[in-house]
């Protein structure tokens, strides 16, 4: 299995997608992402990629998809490797999170901690040069700058069992350059030679050094796929532990429930690239593991070592403790954990291991899957993006609304103890952003370079920055999409649609709703009223999120960014089934599974027989044993490496065909980074044209003169502020979406009412308040409360409404600030004459340049120019002032 034979196998389905694209051109746009052919070709390129690979055994597919891949040139590559302290640390703490019944079910606390020799746990680190480079400028200038305050821990998808760091770094280099984030991906150990826990161990140790460098609150957790499901058991063992939690997580259609027990798994999905009948390879020693009968032969091959062993330990004189290195009856399973089903009316006993992760025994475990968990609340903020057209989606979806309402998702009575019924009290709901996305296959970040990936990179990249921020209470600048990373119509249709469509996803409402129409035609299980109005489209990273509703954010997204409401929970089918199902093996994913094995131990029968044969011969050699009560699964490495073994070189060739894969994927980020740099450089974004003035001075050179040197007006005249470029970073802040109701404590509204809370703001606080004694001044109190407030030099600062204005009385202005401000007060009835302008002071005129104030002061009965006519009160015309958004700031 190489590139080369990779590439044979796949040249028939590209041909043939471009076919049928030609041949159904003229045709009606289709209602799924399939119309468009860079979507199509990437979607049967993976499924047939996958349909291939099950021909060959599970170590060509892992060693081809481990293959060394070169990064862009303006991507910055680092290898760490963990320390060994908190791989310790980790296994202390999964040892604790599992319990003493965990760690018998599992097969003890030392197997799993065991690793190749000369194979230590490294990660890489993944940055963009150019944020490396002004990370390392601001650390110049700015105390623990050196790390920065974004980082992206990322564990890649793979179905637990294949993919690495390599195959997935044109993706988290994305995650990171739309975040401007460093992001670390480990190198976690895979199944079925390293089965459950030893990926979850690798991860936990991750994120133990990830906090060795790194404050939480500048962390945010991302998976794909399996790796999704890793990151919420990660967040599990964290919150149960008291280890730090981070900033929030991302979730990209995890897998969550190896049981398979939701309906979508036995559907048909004719949009998803998953093996319907499940993963199945060509018979290795890695997979299948070892069945009852052959684990019923390597015992009785085991028993007669050790019988043998004693015996002739015995005759020497010695002590057979000394026989070590062989098994004994302890050390080989008695049996695995078999499957009861009834399908088709006929009782069927399934004996084989199912699933590559971890024995039958354990599917339903919560580590393994996570909707089996007492609870999911208390953890950071997560956003959960799911596929319509995967199979998996009912998992999913279950899984958010677990997360936001534990308690109405909980497991039935009989499988919560004590310990269990505490938690569900202890942890408040979860906050949750949940994105259906209409018709998309599983992981569609996978095909970054098509228009809906895009948008949900800009999604990622926006939840991202919100939680960030809302953790470190401070703004979060990241790329504006517009100005650089736009989403252009490079996914090529098939059909005569629209491009406008593909530039800009806010359609108006009577086209969208014409193609709604159109879709209900193919999709009879559509929820959805057609009439439906959108709330919004998928905008620019930066944008704010929705406010929270009951702890989630529920949206369904068409592939064009387009967002609608998501059905309520009662129509949603994965939301529906009864608590006692969730988590129990179903008929028909395994009925699938049961054809597609018969049909493969017939294809490579000769092939099982020889690997059978190969064991016992391995097993009568001798394998290195662990002591008491340690008994690695069948399929585990760990317990069957042989007396004596070596390790293995761990050199990688390079893989042209993941080389080019990743380069595809790459190609919208190449192009991003040279319009960033064109702009840094003051070069537009499209090439200059000769007739377009060539040879003019730029106007950004125009505008980098007059920043130098800006030219003084004088007299009257308008002073306009010099225009700036547009920003090429949207600053992100928290708005309080999280909270349940806006101005929900008391104490946060104090703590809003801070010296950097607009006037505007404090009024409105204020009159809400009405009384005296809780904070502020009352307004019968402003009288006395005047003549006790001295600020410097400037004399007393006037109370209106209990807020003491940013101004000064009894003396004349200091500042152009001030002449405004004191400019609006009502005078003649103070009895008293407006304190006059310094005669070295200029102010702008505003609107239509009339009443600009003299040198000789300003008629006291006269409404000031800066404020609308009919404001009587001073409060009123401050309000007015520091609200109205049209007046431009004055300058001196």
């Amino acid at each position: 299995m190489n590139s080369a034979t990779v590439g044979l196998a796949v040249t028939p389905t590209v041909v043939s997608t471009l076919v049928s694209h030609y041949l159904n051109r003229r045709r009606p746009v289709r209602p799924n992402p399939t119309a468009h052919i860079s979507y199509d070709q990437g979607l049967h390129l993976i499924r047939s990629f996958l349909q291939y690979a099950s021909r060959h055994t599970v170590e060509e597919l892992q060693s081809f998809t481990n293959q060394w891949v070169p990064h862009p040139q303006w991507v910055k590559v680092d290898e760490v490797e963990i320390p060994h302290e908190q791989l310790a640390r980790a296994a202390s703490l999964l040892q604790d999170q599992l319990g003493p019944d965990g760690v018998r079910r599992v097969g003890g606390k030392e197997w799993w901690q065991w690793r190749r020799p000369k194979s230590p746990l490294k990660a890489e680190w993944i940055e963009m040069k150019a944020d490396y480079h002004a990370r390392k400028k601001s650390a110049e200038t700015a105390t623990g700058a050196e790390t920065g305050n974004r980082v992206m821990l990322y564990v890649h998808g793979g179905a637990y069992f294949f993919g690495s760091v390599d195959e997935h770094r044109y993706q988290i280099q994305r995650h990171a350059r739309k975040l401007k984030a460093r992001a670390i991906a480990p190198r976690y150990r895979l199944a079925p030679q390293f089965p459950f826990p030893c990926g979850l161990h690798d991860c936990l140790a991750t994120y133990l050094y990830l906090l060795t460098q790194q404050e939480p609150n500048t962390i945010i957790l991302a998976g794909d796929s399996a790796g999704g499901g890793m990151v919420l058991s990660l967040l599990v063992i964290l919150r149960d532990r008291g280890i730090p939690l981070p900033a929030g997580a991302i979730l990209i259609s995890p897998w969550v429930d190896l049981t398979h027990s939701f309906p979508s798994v036995a559907e048909d999905c004719p949009l998803d690239y998953i093996p319907p009948s499940g993963f199945h390879h060509k018979p290795s020693p890695s997979w299948p593991p070892p069945d009852e009968d052959e684990l019923g032969e390597i015992k009785k091959i085991s028993i007669h070592q050790k019988t043998a062993t004693v015996f002739a330990t015995s005759e020497a004189g010695g002590s057979s403790e000394s026989s070590s290195g062989v098994p004994t009856i302890g050390d080989v399973k008695d049996t695995t954990t078999r499957l009861s089903l009834v399908i088709n009316g006929e009782h069927v006993d399934i004996k084989e291991q199912i699933q590559m992760y971890t024995t039958n025994e354990l599917l339903a475990h919560p580590l393994v899957s996570p909707v089996m968990q007492p609870t999911l609340g208390g953890l950071p903020p997560l956003l959960i993006m799911v596929g319509g057209g995967e199979m998996l989606r009912d998992e999913q979806i279950y899984v958010a609304h677990k997360c936001a309402n534990p308690e109405r998702y909980a497991p039935t009575d009989s499988l919560l103890d004590d310990q269990a019924r505490a938690q569900l009290k202890q942890y408040k709901p979860t906050d949750v952003q949940l994105q259906v996305w209409d018709d998309l296959c599983h992981v569609a970040p996978t095909l970054s370079f098509t228009s809906p990936a895009k948008y949900q990179y800009r999604a990622i990249a926006q939840f991202g920055a919100w939680a960030l921020a809302r953790a470190q209470k401070t703004e979060i600048d990241i790329l504006d999409d517009d100005r650089i990373s736009f989403i252009s119509n490079s996914s090529t249709s098939s059909s005569n649609s629209s491009k406008e469509e593909e530039k800009d996803p806010s359609l108006d409402q009577k086209s969208h709703q014409k193609k709604q129409k159109h879709k209900h035609k193919h999709r009879k299980k559509e929820k959805t009223p057609i009439h439906t109005p959108p709330e919004k489209s998928i905008g620019k990273a930066g944008d704010p999120l929705p406010r929270f509703k009951n702890h989630m954010i529920r949206q369904r997204v068409t592939p064009h960014g387009v967002i609608y409401p998501l059905p309520p929970p009662s129509a949603l089918p994965g939301c529906t089934m009864d608590a006692s199902h969730v988590g129990v093996v179903k008929a028909g994913p395994v009925r699938k599974w049961l054809v597609h094995k018969r049909r493969w131990d017939s294809r490579f029968q000769k092939t099982k027989r020889r690997v059978h044969e190969q064991r016992m011969r391995d097993t009568a050699a001798g394998y290195e044993v662990y002591g008491a009560g340690e008994v690695p699964p069948p399929s585990a490495l760990a317990g069957r490496r042989k007396l004596h073994s070596v390790g293995l070189d761990t050199k990688k060739a390079r893989s042209l065909g993941l080389s080019l894969w990743a380069l595809w994927g790459s190609k919208h980020d190449e192009a991003t980074m040279l319009r960033e740099r064109e702009a840094d450089e003051g070069v537009g974004v499209t090439p200059a044209r000769p007739e377009e003035g060539d040879g003019a001075r730029t106007y950004s050179d125009l505008l980098r003169q007059e920043a130098v040197e800006p030219s003084r007006s004088v007299g009257r005249r308008r002073i306009v502020p010099l225009p700036r470029r547009r920003s090429r970073r949207r600053v992100v802040r928290d708005e309080r979406q999280a909270d349940e109701a806006e101005g929900e404590a008391e104490e946060g509204e104090k703590e809003d009412s801070d010296s950097d809370s607009p006037i505007s703001k404090l009024f409105a606080l204020r009159r809400g308040k009405g009384k005296a004694g809780d904070g502020l001044l009352s307004p019968e109190a402003t009288a006395a409360a005047a003549a006790a407030h001295e600020v410097g030099s400037t004399g007393k600062r006037p109370i209106v409404d209990g807020i003491s204005v940013p101004f000064s009385l009894g003396k004349n202005a200091e500042t152009a600030s001030m002449v405004t401000l004191m400019s609006s007060v009502d005078w003649g009835a103070s009895g008293s004459r407006p304190p006059t302008r310094a005669p070295e002071m200029e102010m702008a005129a505003v609107g239509s340049g009339k009443g600009v104030l003299g040198d000789q002061g300003a008629d006291a009965d006269a409404p000031s120019p800066l404020l609308s006519p009919g404001l009587a009160s001073p409060a009123a015309g401050l309000e007015r002032f520091v609200t109205a958004e049209e007046v431009p700031r004055a300058k001196t």
